[in-house]
């Protein structure tokens, strides 16, 4: 039995080694502006991928090609992005003001450029984690890429099987292929990725987009094609990194313009003086909660708020949507659409304007400046959490005067791995740990366990991980953290970035007050620890709108009651 746990912890530590390379070399390469991932630069990022082998990436490790992770990467990264030999990490250089068409991932909201029929760029406007994100997945991307390639190529010369021969045909064909001629490609292509005819079958429509039925098919052989093109032609696929994002890389310039905006929107609408909660969600949950009861009185007589709120999470019912939000732009609701790159939209709640006959949130007999002003911001992205927090927890400077925002409360509400439980569960935090680092930051969380009990779900309090990059994270990392003595119950992103700013802000800087209330909530997407429960095993569907709402209803009662 010691001997299991030796080797466990042995396994641990070799993925955390891993993982600290990685990180390390992706500095070194942009550093140097540009690296060729199947390359010698490119090697130490393969290799210790490898060893790391992520429960993300499947069976990245093994000679069949990883499907599901495939699924995963490619709807995080642009539309025919392996067709591109040439990369380009970039920051905002003002290709939106250019004829190039943006290309707007699936799963991500990145502005990404096809610049020429060799050249992609992408857009990084968030941070370093975007970085780290982006590199992750094409390293994955190039080693399916190679599987593919030793599949097919036959010898030195370049002579390819009869299956690639196959899918070729299929993929440039100018007609529609029916459904038998399909059923061949895809015979084709199971052999080549070591997959059977059922697996690639039914993966392959979920890659379809609306104008396109072959989309898997086309994947399939691009990866191959510029696989095989490095090998026998030595083509090799280039990443670079532009001047421009080097040199602006931490500088804060997106939030800053992002948070100025925000402030400006405020003061225009006389809010700025009034106490303001903030919270960190999605665009639906806080509006949804507050004026579908308004909008849809009649549907709400035909069942429960949560049957409103699944009607509501349903792509089909965009006139319901469409309904609570020119309510909610009609009673109070003022709408920041993103312009500065962040891609965080926000939303401005004068909640003394909201027309019912007993409003809660405003007491009309006291100052008129005593009563709350909701302020949600979008998902952040890793360190981008910071950035964007920091900035706006900073007074407002104008013509010489400068204000300071009287900020009552930060709650954060989010998705999260979870380590014990499964999709659907929450999560309360009382601190959050920095992975790779012994950074630790303690909070006092206006929310508890008990808040939330009772009510269908499993709840768990303790500590949280704040990790480099869900993508990269593996059984024994995660095995390691839920049987430390840290306490850890789940994983994420943003929660320690965030929890730096605020403290900042508030105990050091004297920005806001040191008494702001905490409020951090998050529900399960996934159980990393879990087979078929990963990230890419898919979305939560409506698993997942019980506790967004039940937390968000937990979270306007403290505003509420402050």
């Amino acid at each position: 039995m010691s001997i299991l746990k030796k080797q466990g912890r042995t396994r641990a530590q070799e993925s955390s080694s891993a993982i600290e390379r990685m990180y390390i070399t992706m500095r070194h390469l942009f550093n140097r502006g540009f690296y060729k991932p199947m390359g010698v630069s490119g090697e130490t990022l393969r290799e210790a991928l490898l060893i790391l082998r992520p429960e993300i990436y499947g069976s990245i490790a093994e000679e069949k090609v990883e499907l599901d992770g495939l699924l995963y990467v490619i709807d995080r990264l642009p539309e025919r992005i392996e067709e591109c030999r040439f990369i380009n990490l970039t920051s905002d250089e003002g290709y939106k003001n250019s004829l190039f068409e943006p290309l707007i991932p699936r799963k991500r909201r990145r502005n990404c450029y096809r610049i020429d029929e060799e050249q992609m760029n992408i857009e990084i406007t968030r941070g370093r984690s975007e970085i780290y994100d982006i590199l992750t997945h094409l390293t994955f991307l190039f080693i399916e890429s190679h599987k593919i390639m030793n599949r097919v190529l036959i010898n030195d010369r370049g002579d390819l099987t009869r299956d690639w021969e196959k899918l070729e045909k299929a993929v440039l064909s100018d007609e529609e292929l029916t459904q038998k001629e399909r059923e061949v490609a895809i015979t084709h292509t199971a052999n080549i990725l070591g997959r059977t005819f059922q697996e690639v079958n039914e993966v392959a429509p979920l890659f379809n987009t609306k104008n396109n039925t072959r989309r898997f098919l086309e994947i399939i052989y691009w990866l191959g094609k510029l696989a095989i093109a490095e090998m026998t032609k030595d083509n090799k696929r280039t990443v670079t990194f532009s001047p421009v994002l080097r040199e602006r890389l931490g500088h804060h310039i997106h939030g800053e313009i992002w948070a100025q905006n925000i402030k400006k929107t405020l003061k225009e609408n006389d809010l700025i003086h009034r106490p303001i909660h903030i919270i960190s969600a999605n665009m639906h949950s806080v509006m949804n909660t507050i004026y579908a009861p308004v909008a849809l009185k009649n549907e709400l007589k035909k069942g429960s708020k949560l049957d409103i709120f699944e009607l509501l999470s349903e792509e089909k019912n965009e006139k319901l949507r469409k309904r609570v939000e020119k309510t909610a732009t009609q009673n109070g609701m003022i709408y920041v659409a993103d312009d500065s790159g962040t891609n965080i939209n926000v939303q401005i709640f004068d909640m003394c304007k909201l027309a019912i006959d007993e409003n809660e949130f405003c007491d009309y007999t006291t100052q008129p400046n005593e009563n709350p002003v909701i302020l949600v911001m979008d998902y952040a992205f890793g360190e981008q959490a910071y950035e964007t927090m920091e900035e706006l927890l900073k007074p407002f400077n104008e013509e010489d005067n400068t204000t300071y925002l009287d900020v009552r409360s930060v709650a954060i509400m989010g998705k999260a791995g979870i380590l014990d439980g499964g999709k659907g569960d929450i999560m309360i935090p009382s601190a959050h740990l920095f992975e790779g680092t012994a950074d630790n930051y303690p909070f006092k969380n206006a929310l508890k366990k008990e808040d939330f009990e009772n009510q269908g779900l499993r709840v768990f309090e303790g500590a949280m991980v704040t990790v480099l990059g869900t993508s990269l994270q593996n059984r024994d990392i995660l095995k390691f953290f839920y049987d430390s003595t840290w306490n850890v119950i789940g994983l994420e992103m943003e929660g320690a970035h965030y929890q730096k700013a605020i403290q900042a802000a508030s105990k050091l800087r004297a920005n806001i007050q040191e008494d702001v209330e905490v409020l951090y909530a998050y529900y399960a997407s996934d159980n990393p620890l879990e087979t078929g429960s990963t990230l890419a095993s898919g979305g939560l569907g409506t698993t997942g709108v019980k506790p967004t709402y039940l937390i968000t209803e937990k979270i306007l009662y403290h505003i509420y009651k402050n």
